[in-house]
């Protein structure tokens, strides 16, 4: 199938969505952060990112600038749990401008998360 590279600082919900996307098929491979993520996208780049945006180190946000600057047909999802409350619609937006093609607010709803990937790889 596809490789995707997950960004998440969350470990459990990181090792959730491995676990489903790997039983669907799918190589993945996991990051802790946006260093880390963005250095194994250089290495050997995923179809598919899938990247929390509040993040230690260096956020999704910087994630999707960086990587949309330096490849920009990169296909990217983001994730936010919203830190204070109202906060997603306006990472969102941004998240959006700078080049993602879908976003989601954790909890995520999983198939609609697996139809946006189905549906950026197809």
């Amino acid at each position: 199938m596809a490789r995707i590279l997950i960004i998440e600082d969350e470990e459990i919900f990181r090792t959730m969505l491995r676990q489903i996307l790997e039983e669907r098929g799918h190589d993945v491979v996991e990051a802790d952060d946006g260093i880390t993520g963005i250095a194994r996208y250089r290495q050997h780049p995923a179809d598919l990112i899938i990247t929390d945006i509040i993040m230690p180190n260096k956020d999704g946000m910087a994630v999707i600038s960086e990587l949309k600057r330096d490849f920009p047909n990169v296909k990217v999802i983001a994730i936010t749990g919203g830190g204070q409350k109202g906060q997603a619609e306006f990472f969102f937006d941004d998240a959006l401008i700078l080049g993602a093609k879908r976003t989601f607010l954790k909890p995520v709803h999983m198939p609609e998360l697996l139809a946006a990937i189905d549906e950026l790889l197809a």
